[in-house]
């Protein structure tokens, strides 16, 4: 493992850096929604202090962030450089490439992320090459945690599930129909919320039909995104929290529309630190 590459996995709510065997987090990082002097601050204050002794050592630094679109990868290259003078070298890109490289290494393969939203592409072991867009979960991101919460929460108010099932759901979180509507149509962050109830969808995975309800999210995923790339000879990988507590369903989602199984990760930071790092 080389102690002079730093290395980011960022989302909005947290970003994970790795400096050798150093590992710190941070708050979030997304250069689309957040100004300059925001990250700056980040990385200086939450970031630099517990690399200091480090610092030294320091030669190249790599960002793997959401909201790192390509017009955006200067804007935090160039805040990574005023923060880290040090670094010689410094790239940005978008958390998909990170995962794509997490997953794939140096090889050709389809890189999923299944958290709360969901993505995929076509990697060639150096670039993305295709990618289907995710569309967000209202329009799409098929396979993803909101997407699920918000498949589970049809089926249990359209009688699809059992009854008693409804009835720990609305004891578990205090809510009823009338809540859930408000929740999902009202207040702020429903993708989060809805991606939330995975914890309890995920308790009661023994209930057949819950069971299956997963599988089909995985399955409307794999036809909706990941069949557009005609690669069935490839393996299909994945990282995320939903991938992740959900792999043997997900597997089996990757069996039965005729893929192969690849690597499944919760999170890409020590996938890109053995191939980076």
């Amino acid at each position: 493992m080389k102690q002079d590459i730093l290395i980011a996995d960022s989302g909005s709510t947290k970003t994970e850096w790795a400096l050798g065997d150093v590992r710190v987090k941070t708050q979030g990082i997304n250069p689309f929604h957040q100004d300059d002097e925001t990250i700056r601050n980040i990385l200086k204050d939450e970031l630099r202090p517990h690399l200091s002794s480090h610092l030294n050592q320091l030669r190249a630094i790599y960002f793997y962030g959401s909201g790192v679109r390509p017009e955006l990868e200067g804007k935090m290259v160039r805040l990574l450089s005023e923060v880290f003078p040090e670094a010689a070298h410094v790239e940005a890109h978008s958390d998909l490439l990170g995962a794509a490289i997490a997953l794939c290494g140096h090889h050709e393969g389809i890189a999923c992320i299944l958290g709360t939203g969901a993505n995929s592409c076509l990697f060639d072991g150096k670039a993305i090459v295709e990618n289907v867009p995710p569309m967000g979960y209202i329009l799409g991101d098929e396979g993803s945690g909101a997407v699920l919460g918000k498949r589970f929460l049809n089926a249990l108010y359209k009688n699809h599930l059992p009854q008693s099932l409804r009835e720990a759901f609305e004891k578990h979180y205090q809510v009823s129909l009338a809540e859930v509507i408000d929740r999902v149509y009202r207040q702020p962050m429903a993708n989060r919320w809805l991606a939330s109830l995975s914890e309890f969808i995920h308790q009661h995975i023994d209930v057949p039909q819950v069971e299956a309800l997963v599988i089909d999210n995985f399955r409307d995923f794999l036809v909706n995104n990941v069949a557009q790339y005609g690669r069935k000879d490839l393996p299909v990988s994945a990282v995320g929290s939903i991938a992740y507590f959900y792999q043997a369903q997900f597997e089996e989602a990757i069996r039965k529309e005729g893929y192969t199984v690849g690597e499944i990760l919760r999170g890409p930071l020590d996938g890109l630190v053995e191939v980076i790092g």
